[in-house]
């Protein structure tokens, strides 16, 4: 009895004392942090348009050129933009995704270069690819319970045609796993059992181990909401992480896997772990092999600053918080009423409870330069 008391008033005691320095925190948080004093541009330059820098001028102009060229009825500039990445197929998938974009505002071109080129994979990828938008378009992205039945119906009966324009794709190159990719992700609408799910997670596993946006959908398929649960789900995305090879993203899908569980209120236990904590500092050790230009690293960063601060990991929410600068376009600040508040605090959080010490003047941010310039 008397160590039950004693227990009993000890977990009082941290309670208060966790509310106490919480709100001592927040007060020094709102009043007394000078971001540039610990590397990061003020509150006045923070951006919440965007989760990072702009896409470089030279790329724009390239995507511009291929669009314009599409919508003008020429394909040409268009397939080869796509060959372009030979077998980095990550790569070779973003540029696919590039031209789905410029055929959701015209695909006429699309059709020229099906009937010029039949035999190209690339081209029946992207139908396939396009088909399974536009179910998704007609379902929208709502639960179950939110979805008109004529929705679904027309959804499900859209599905298995992707699914099999797809496998059509496949036949074409063997060895691209831009089909299998297709198919991934039709397959939670389309109703794969799991049976059917692995096999065609195997096909696009024999062809690219590393593919990250397969690896998201795949995640997706086995969350609570479709066909696996939280356990699945989590497991499915340590595993990837655990896979990545040096350089690739491919250990984000944990933190979107742990986004997840957050967006469920299913979170508590996994961020209680000391595994979590532990998987939080080998992620940021991941992540900076990653090529400084990789599009998907901005969102990465916010998710993993994000979730550092709540396993009280925060050298690493810290690190994270001074590589992303100005930008706070992303989850979970856009999550929040007001981003760019939600932002600052949690990054002021860092710093407190990093216990950082301010920088030298010679290395702080000018304050003279705007958010639109980067960082």
């Amino acid at each position: 009895m008397t160590r039950l008391l004693i227990f009993l008033l000890f977990l009082v005691g941290y309670l208060v004392y966790r509310v106490v320095r919480r709100k001592r925190h927040l007060a020094w948080a709102r009043a007394g942090f000078d971001p540039a004093a610990y590397g990061m541009p003020p509150r006045e330059r923070l951006d919440p348009t965007r989760a990072g820098p702009p896409t470089p001028l030279e790329r724009r102009k390239r995507s511009q050129a291929v669009a314009d060229a599409a919508w003008a009825g020429d394909w040409r500039p268009a397939a080869a933009y796509v060959a372009e990445a030979g077998d980095h197929w990550d790569e070779r998938w973003e540029r696919l995704g590039l031209l789905a974009a410029i055929a959701a505002d015209g695909d006429g071109w699309l059709g020229a270069w099906r009937s010029a080129e039949p035999g190209n994979c690339d081209a029946a990828t992207l139908e396939a690819k396009l088909m399974v938008h536009r179910a998704w378009e007609v379902r929208g992205s709502g639960y179950r319970n939110e979805v008109g039945d004529d929705a679904i119906e027309a959804f499900r009966e859209l599905l298995p045609a992707a699914v099999e324009a797809a496998r059509r794709a496949a036949l074409l190159d063997p060895a691209n796993p831009g089909p299998w990719v297709v198919i991934v992700t039709a397959a939670r609408g389309a109703q794969f059992t799991p049976e059917q799910f692995q096999e065609a997670w195997d096909e696009l596993m024999k062809r690219a181990w590393y593919h990250y946006d397969g690896h998201w959908q795949a995640m997706q398929y086995w969350c609570e909401k479709w066909f696996g649960s939280n356990k699945q789900m989590l497991a499915f995305a340590e595993r990837a992480m655990d896979a990545a090879p040096p350089g690739s993203p491919l250990g984000g899908i944990y933190l979107h896997a742990l986004a997840e569980l957050e967006g469920r209120r299913s979170i508590a236990g996994t961020l209680a772990s000391d595994k979590t904590k532990w998987r939080i500092e080998n992620l940021a050790a991941q992540l900076r092999q990653v090529r400084p230009d990789d599009e998907r690293l901005p969102q990465l960063r916010h998710l993993l600053a994000h979730f550092a601060g709540e396993v009280e990991a925060y050298g690493v929410a810290l690190e994270q918080f001074r590589a992303i600068g100005p930008w706070c376009g992303a989850r979970p600040w856009t999550e929040q009423d007001d981003p760019v508040a939600a932002f600052d605090l949690a990054r002021a959080l860092a710093v407190k409870r990093a216990k950082a010490e301010p920088l030298a003047a010679e290395l702080r941010p000018a304050k003279n330069t705007g958010a639109g310039q980067g960082l």
